[in-house]
Order: structure tokens, then C-alpha cells, then sequence
């Protein structure tokens, strides 16, 4: 038999939904480096029966991300996501399609939401507006990425046309978007790092750089500075460390520096993934009138903003949406581990 969901008024055909679902959990904290595969294993449960005010989706697609390391490492105190056990079962952004919901509400099987609920074929989530057709592309919602980079540049940053930008780890989820982002709204000239020469011929091709400064183990502070002999206006920073503190060392006089992601730190084997500690020269901050802001989460208005231009840009193919699809919820583990080992560009996306 079918599960029973609740109420009479479901829309769903429960004849066509199974008896089971199967979902990502995490095995074991690993003792050392980077979680993987090993850590990770496949479970089969019942069902989700949604509650009142939820709706029973099925996912399309989730989001890989980097963050998932922190999490699996105990979390950090103060910030939005709590942390993750074993036992647990992995979570993060998610498209899902909707297949049963009260009869008396506004969503309709086959309508698409945007929830937290992601590594697990379907989920119970909480009623929502439709994603509709704000974006081509429904998977593109998951460019959180792309949010958090126009919120650092449109909003915190406040870029002016033609001044100079840098944006650390320039190949990522954020950096992959934020290169475009500055070109559109009017950046001078844009510079990104990796450590990949492959990923750099990408960036200059496709992303919206003018200048990619290569990592190779070496100090990067000469290169940058090669690459921005004026010196830099603003920095959106995802990586920290000492990418960081090159960029402050780099900054212009009244410089903005808005820092999004610790991954020098969050993505090292070294490190326990929970602290991003780094050394900067107060002196300089002070005597260039350097400002440097922290940015987690983004709220609905710029949301709601970006989603506009988001979608305006990819239809008329001045933004791209850099990420890589991955089918089936069974490489989602590895596809993590690929992800923690910078094998791909832009945003890892789950398929199903």
C-alpha cells in the first residue's frame, strides 16, 4: 500500500508516489582531513508525510557546497546552520517539485520551490511561494553564490563604474559569478586568483576577468600586485588567509573588502574546518581608510533583486550560469569529495 498522506483534501495521486525515499546521511565524523565518500552512506526511509502548512516535494536538484565541511566538523557558534551528527542526514539548498499539497492552498502538483532540504529524493517542507519563470533555467536558483556576490558588490561594496575589483578564489560558486556581476555593473577591471591554470584560461574566456593571478604554492602579494599596480577598490573575499591579507595589502585608500568564505582554511586537510584565523596590519587599515565587512545569508529584498537581474542577464547572455550537473542522488558523495579537491567550476549541482 501507498503511504497514507494526511488530509482528505491532498492533491497528490498517492498511487504514484513510493513507499520509500532514500536520502544522504552522514556515517562518521571523520578523525582527519576532508570528509568523503567513506563518511557518507545512502539510507532508505519512509516517506516524509508533510504537516500542516507543508507540502511533500520531490527534488530536482540540490546544491553541493563547501559549507557542508564546516558543518560535518561540529559548526560554528552564531551562525545560521546548526551542526551535523552521525546519523544526521545532510542538507542544503534544493529545487523540488511539488507532488501532494492541501487542496485549499496556493501550490499545485508540478510547481516548483526553493527550500533547505536537499540531499534526499523528497522532503516536507513548508508551503512557499512557486519559483515560476523568474529564471530560465530552474536550477539556476541554486546560484546562491550569485546572491551573495551582488549583495557584496551591489549592496555592501557599493561598486562604482570604473574602479578595480578582486575577487579571491575567483572559480567558485561565488567567484564564478562575481566576475560577471562586477563586469555588468561597470567595474573598470576585474582580477581573480585560482590555483588551477585551466580554471584561469576559463575565467578570462568566460567570466568576466580582465586578469587572473595564479597560485602556486610561492607568496601571492607580488603577483597581485603585478596585476593591480594601482591597486585594488574592492574585494569580494572567499577564501581568507593569506589571499586576505594580500588583498588589504593591495587595497586602495578607501578600499572596500567584503569577506564571504574561509576556504584557505574550510577546504585544507590541516584544518579542522571551524576557524579561519588571520593576521592583518591594523596600521594599513586605519591609514587607508580600508573598510572590511563580513557577509552570511542575504535578506529577501536583495534576494528578490537579484533574482530579477539574475534572470534578465542570463536571457539576454550577458551572465552565464558557470556550474556543473551531477545525475543521481548516489554520486552526491562523491561529487563532494570532487568538490572539496577543486575539480570543477562554478556551482556542483545534484540532479535527479
Amino acid at each position: 500500500m501507498p503511504p497514507t498522506l494526511p488530509r482528505a483534501t491532498t492533491l497528490a495521486t498517492t498511487a504514484s508516489l513510493p513507499r520509500t525515499a532514500r536520502e544522504i546521511r552522514l556515517a562518521e565524523v571523520p578523525s582527519g582531513g576532508l570528509p568523503g565518500p567513506e563518511h557518507l552512506t545512502i539510507a532508505e526511509v519512509p516517506l516524509p508525510v508533510p504537516g500542516h502548512g507543508e507540502v511533500l516535494v520531490r527534488n530536482r536538484w540540490f546544491q553541493v557546497f563547501p559549507s557542508l565541511r564546516t558543518l560535518i566538523a561540529g559548526g560554528v557558534p552564531g551562525t545560521p546552520f546548526p551542526a551535523l551528527h552521525p546519523g544526521d542526514t545532510l542538507f542544503g539548498p534544493a529545487v523540488g517539485e511539488v507532488v501532494a499539497a492541501p487542496a485549499d492552498g496556493d501550490l499545485r502538483p508540478g510547481d516548483l520551490i526553493a527550500h533547505f532540504q536537499g540531499w534526499r529524493e523528497f522532503a516536507a517542507v513548508p508551503a512557499t511561494a512557486p519559483l515560476g519563470d523568474s529564471l530560465p533555467d530552474p536550477a539556476a536558483h541554486l546560484a546562491s553564490g550569485g546572491a551573495t556576490a551582488y549583495a557584496a558588490l551591489a549592496r555592501i561594496a557599493r561598486l562604482r563604474a570604473g574602479e578595480t575589483v578582486l575577487v579571491t578564489g575567483g572559480a567558485g560558486g561565488v567567484g564564478s559569478l562575481a566576475g560577471q556581476i562586477a563586469r555588468q555593473l561597470g567595474a573598470g577591471h576585474v582580477i581573480g586568483t585560482t590555483g588551477s591554470p585551466a580554471k584561469a584560461g576559463r575565467m578570462t574566456a568566460e567570466l568576466g576577468y580582465d586578469a587572473v593571478v595564479l597560485r602556486d604554492g610561492g607568496p601571492i602579494g607580488g603577483r597581485l600586485a603585478e596585476a593591480a599596480p594601482d591597486g585594488v577598490d574592492v574585494v569580494v573575499d572567499t577564501v581568507g588567509g593569506e589571499q586576505l591579507q594580500a588583498a588589504v595589502a593591495a587595497a586602495r585608500p578607501g578600499a572596500r573588502l567584503v569577506v564571504v568564505g574561509t576556504l584557505a582554511t574550510q577546504l585544507s586537510p590541516a584544518s579542522g574546518g571551524t576557524t579561519a584565523p588571520v593576521e592583518l596590519d591594523a596600521f594599513q587599515l586605519i591609514a587607508r581608510n580600508i573598510t572590511i565587512r563580513g557577509l552570511v545569508g542575504v535578506d529577501g529584498e536583495v534576494h528578490a533583486e537579484w533574482t530579477e537581474r539574475f534572470g534578465a542577464w542570463l536571457r539576454s547572455g550577458a551572465v552565464t550560469f558557470p556550474h556543473t550537473r551531477i545525475a543521481g542522488i548516489e554520486r552526491a558523495p562523491l561529487a563532494l569529495r570532487e568538490l572539496f579537491e577543486g575539480r570543477h567550476v562554478g556551482t556542483v549541482v545534484i540532479e535527479m
